[in-house]
């Protein structure tokens, strides 16, 4: 049992871009389907698919590169998980993080769904920071 599935989605994508892996595997659940919707959407992985498992469905998320063989690096240089079981952490409409001057984005839960910071900016409306991602 997990007492953070998000944390465990982001550690396992972390972990997997440092060794230099194409995929990553990660148990399925709606939330974060809908973050590896968002990354894909922003163009920090290539793609995401949902492969039926026997015990349980099981996301395939494709991890992106740039360059060429040896100078080959990645999207993503980092994660964070903001928001915790232990502390969670709210905003609102006016208090959106701007992450790495606009080079990175926050993802958040809101009333409307799962969305990008800038997005619920222009919606207007706040909630719950899950994570930083750049």
């Amino acid at each position: 049992m997990l007492s953070d599935p998000i944390a465990d989605m982001l550690t396992r994508i972390r972990n997997a871009v440092m060794a230099g892996h194409p995929t990553v595997a990660i148990p399925h659940s709606k939330m974060k389907m809908a973050i590896a919707q968002i990354l894909k959407d922003e163009g920090f992985i290539e793609d995401v698919t949902l492969e039926e498992g026997k015990p349980a469905p099981v996301m395939v998320i494709k991890l992106k590169y740039w360059g060429q063989r040896r100078e080959r690096r990645p999207v993503i240089t980092n994660l964070k998980r903001v928001s915790k079981p232990g502390r969670r952490v709210y905003v609102g409409k006016d208090e959106i993080p701007w992450v790495l001057s606009g080079m990175g984005i926050a993802i958040l839960t809101t009333p409307k769904g799962v969305m990008t910071g800038q997005q619920a900016h222009r919606l207007g409306v706040g909630g719950e920071v899950l994570c930083y991602v750049w």
